[in-house]
């Protein structure tokens, strides 16, 4: 496979939010590998948020956050460039009404901006970051296991960069339940062992957070005030959100490297109550947030506010089901 296949410029691009992905309504498991082959047409997901997303990478990018979001080992030069490379490439052709290749730089056209291809003011994985909503990962194989070599990472669900940077995989699960102890660190260890050039993975995860905020590099805490769902309705900017992450993974044809992509949904619970099958989704989130283990529930943030969120999410349910009677 190469980088066009699966239809190029034919293929309308990705809707728009809200609810791109919703893993929580039964089609995955928390807390699973559920990796599915990626067709390279939807490796990267733009969308309406492009332009805002893309000025918040920025000032993250200028030093603005509260944590680094851009680090990388002096060895990772060429990786990185590969990277940009794929990125030049795919995004001209796939996106034609977003980015246009304007001699050694990619003009953004609805941010009305252009990303250079070379120079020497930023690292090439800074640039690649710079054209894409995506989170950018690279790792590198090791006597230890694969380690994080390179990293973009303006918009982390409760984890530093700093905090993993070129550690192995076992070290920067150390806190995912079931991880280390258990079967999914052996089987995502023999994934990205074996995973070949044209074969390319996806999966989704989901966590929920208080607000909208994208780049949160710290650990949540989920309490059980702000889950009513008539507060929600009222003032959704400050209620619960949704946060979705749809993550990629492709080895790199001329590093060998893995590529591992952090692609942001986040959609506010309120919202619910104005997508078709919003009582369902509601309950599914719920049904999997009540399924959830001690130590899962823990790290999700929610071991105060779980019991709340739950009948917060059936009473939502059953105003949409109410609604729809009327």
């Amino acid at each position: 496979m190469n980088d066009f296949d699966g239809g190029g410029r034919d293929r309308p691009a990705p809707a728009g939010p809200p609810f791109s992905h919703t893993p929580y309504d039964g089609s995955a498991r928390p807390f699973s590998v559920g990796l599915q082959p990626l067709d390279l047409a939807d490796w990267i997901e733009p969308d309406a948020r492009l332009v805002e997303q893309l000025d918040e990478k920025e000032r993250l990018l200028a030093g603005g956050g509260e944590a680094p979001v851009l680090l990388a080992e002096d060895s990772t030069q060429d990786a990185q460039q590969e990277v940009l490379d794929l990125l030049a490439a795919h995004l001209p052709h796939r996106f034609p009404d977003l980015y246009r290749r304007e001699g050694e730089a990619i003009r953004i056209l609805p941010a009305g901006r252009t990303v250079a291809l070379s120079g020497s003011d930023d690292i090439p994985l800074g640039r690649a970051a710079r054209l894409v909503q995506e989170d950018l990962i690279l790792m590198r194989a090791s006597p230890q296991g694969y380690r994080l070599a390179a990293g973009a990472l303006c918009f982390p669900s409760s984890w530093s960069l700093t905090d993993k940077f070129a550690r192995p995989m076992t070290a920067i699960h150390e806190t995912v339940p079931g991880f280390n102890d258990g079967r999914m660190g052996p089987m995502v260890a023999r994934i990205f062992d074996n995973l070949p050039v044209g074969r390319p993975s996806w999966r989704l995860n989901w966590s929920l957070y208080t607000g909208p905020a994208l780049h949160r590099p710290f650990p949540k805490r989920i309490a059980a005030d702000g889950t009513d769902p008539h507060r929600l309705a009222r003032d959704e900017a400050s209620g619960l959100h949704v946060r979705v992450e749809r993550q990629t993974l492709r080895r790199l044809p001329k590093s060998g490297d893995i590529l591992f992509t952090i692609r942001i949904h986040h959609d506010p619970v309120a919202a619910f109550a104005r997508h078709p099958l919003g009582g369902q989704l509601a309950l599914g989130l719920r049904r999997q947030l009540l399924e959830l283990d001690t130590a899962q529930t823990a790290y999700k943030g929610l071991t105060a506010g779980r019991d709340a969120i739950a009948e917060g999410l059936r009473k939502l349910a059953a105003q949409i089901q109410n609604d729809k009677n009327h």
